[in-house]
């Protein structure tokens, strides 16, 4: 027994070191640049002013008040269409017997997986000047609100999906037995149980891709011609014009109805978790031959206008040059006479998204299970999650900005003459920069995931450990590492996706030698390589829709090994 005695509260101290140190680093990493971002905005710059006086000379000045308002407008159209069609396709899915419904769900979810500046591609070869429809006489006016809002819908819809989908897989049965008992027929049943049970979630859907399009970079670029808005101003005035202050102001200005919309959607979530019932009964919906025939025509239409937009970035990299020479070539997948590095930015995304992937997985379900499971300081642990949580309300733009900041100043100037070096300035300049900002931007839903995992975890586990007086760190080992190891392997595939093709977060930090592929994408479109730039989507594309497919094969596996072994592990601890 002496051989196993360790020092009352040695366990427990580790603890609180361990979430001290990542308390720590979500204030380095995120409180510190965004305090930076503050100072810039109100420090005076190169034009002389300072604080509220720059505030009030950006607020009139017409162009960013038409920048601003265009921003609203396009991101309220966008998230509203979007979120309508969204309900749609999922009410089609889970309220029908509509067939091919993995098919369909696939297909919603597509463009995911895709860079936002491929959106904009494949409307310019459908949509365009010389795009597919456009030669068939229907010419919408593509550069300007109308593409920005097809490319931000295409954007926002699989995103309000998911949301809406997991609304209804939780729907409880019973309701819809109690309504048809008292003679509610199914349109009745639709307007007084499915859309009332639905209002939260597309409030959050709503809120959700607001923010998504208030802040897109990628799809302005592309289409909006002369429609400017607030995310390609922060692009002219950093990278342009090299006016840094200005730059943060617009990136506040950017941050504000972010912030807000964040906000709702977090009080929208709150109230919606407090309707859930832990005896809530699945819908199975009944045979409707009229509903089925008009979810799959709907769907069907889903279908083709997704397959449509990855069809014409395919044929964009596969012809030669369209319309004029519609042979098939592989030429622009060498990338030859290129701006943006060719397969050298390709290669260097797998590296930063791999990487991401590896430390943004540790961070993430390690704070999650410092901040769930241990004993540390509540006020630790409460900060820690704030932190943790903060992401969600920020811009890439805003996260890239205020990186630039924080990690491009050399030392800390103090009254007095003291100054102080910064510590973080050696990543400037580097790729680990990418990686710590795409951490950063991604971080928030890992740590949700994380955290909802550690939660189904049945605590008697931590109870006969801790009666036992097993160590934390080797209960994390044995129990909560196997039977939480299918949410690591969907933080990891989350983290890689988006750091593949995310490009506001890393736009202003990228090293001339080192550019991501996403970032590439934005070259060649600059330079009229369109082509190319086709190729190169249809490569991140194509490498996504893999590590997710693994990811779906493996946690099939894996999921079947932790069932044995939790039955296994259950008996060692019964016994104890």
């Amino acid at each position: 027994m002496k051989g196993n005695h360790r020092p009352f509260g040695t366990d427990e101290l580790c603890q609180a070191a361990l979430a001290g140190l990542f308390l720590a680093l979500l204030v380095l990493f995120v409180f510190a640049p965004l305090s930076e971002l503050f100072l810039k905005a109100f420090s005076e710059g190169d034009d002389g002013l300072s604080g509220f006086g720059r505030f009030a000379g950006t607020l009139s000045d017409p162009a960013l008040r038409l920048s601003f308002w265009n921003s609203l407008w396009v991101s309220m159209t966008s998230s509203s269409l979007a979120c309508g069609a969204a309900l749609l396709t999922a009410l089609s899915i889970y309220r029908t017997r509509m067939p091919g419904k993995p098919l369909v769900r696939g297909l919603a979810l597509l463009p995911l997986f895709a860079p936002t500046m491929m959106h904009g591609i494949a409307l310019v070869y459908l949509f365009g000047n010389k795009g597919l429809v456009t030669g068939l006489g229907w010419n919408i006016g593509l550069y300007g609100p109308k593409g920005i809002v097809l490319a931000e819908i295409l954007y926002v819809f699989p995103q309000a999906f998911l949301i809406l989908s997991a609304a209804l897989e939780i729907s409880d049965r019973r309701l819809y037995e109690a309504a048809e008992t008292l003679g509610a027929g199914t349109l009745k049943r639709f307007w007084t149980v499915t859309l009332p049970g639905l209002r939260y979630a597309l409030l959050n859907a709503f809120f959700s891709g607001f923010t998504l399009s208030f802040t897109d970079f990628g799809a302005p670029k592309v289409v909006g011609g002369n429609f400017n808005v607030l995310a390609t101003d922060i692009y002219k005035q950093v990278i342009g014009q090299q006016n840094l202050s200005m730059g943060a102001v617009i990136g506040l200005l950017l941050l504000g109805p972010a912030v807000a919309a964040f906000l709702a959607e977090r009080a929208v979530s709150g109230l919606h978790s407090a309707t859930v019932s832990s005896n809530t009964v699945p819908v199975f919906p009944s045979k409707n031959p009229l509903a089925e025939f008009f979810a799959l025509s709907w769907c069907s239409l889903v279908g083709i206008l997704s397959l449509s937009v990855v069809g014409a970035v395919l044929v964009a990299a596969l012809v030669k040059v369209w319309p004029y020479d519609l042979r098939l070539t592989l030429d622009h997948f060498l990338f030859r006479n290129v701006a943006g590095y060719g397969l050298e930015s390709y290669k260097n995304s797998l590296f930063i998204s791999v990487v991401t992937a590896i430390l943004g997985t540790a961070a993430a379900f390690g704070g999650a299970y410092l901040v769930e499971k241990t004993k540390s300081p509540r006020p630790i642990r409460e900060a820690a999650r704030f932190l943790a949580l903060l992401p969600l309300a920020l811009p890439g733009l805003v996260i890239g900005l205020s990186y630039i900041f924080l990690f491009n100043r050399p030392a800390f100037e103090f009254p007095g003459g003291f100054s102080l070096k910064n510590p973080l300035h050696v990543l400037y300049g580097t790729p680990w920069i990418l990686v710590a900002a795409n951490i950063v931007h991604f971080f928030s839903v890992p740590f949700l995931t994380a955290v909802t995992a550690m939660r189904r975890l049945d605590p008697a586990f931590e109870s006969v450990s801790a009666t036992l007086g097993v160590p934390l760190l080797k209960t994390f080992r044995r129990v909560t590492l196997p039977l939480c190891f299918p949410a690591l392997l969907e933080i990891g595939s989350y983290f890689f996706v988006n750091a593949m093709v995310t490009i506001s977060a890393v736009v202003f930090l990228y090293p001339p030698s080192f550019k991501p592929a996403a970032l590439a994408i934005v070259n060649m479109e600059d330079a009229g390589d369109i082509a190319p730039a086709a190729a190169m989507s249809v490569l991140l594309l194509v490498t996504n829709i893999a590590v997710r497919a693994a990811y779906g094969l493996l946690t099939q596996r894996v999921k079947k090994k932790s069932e044995l072994w939790l039955g296994k592990e259950r008996k060692e601890y019964a016994a104890a």
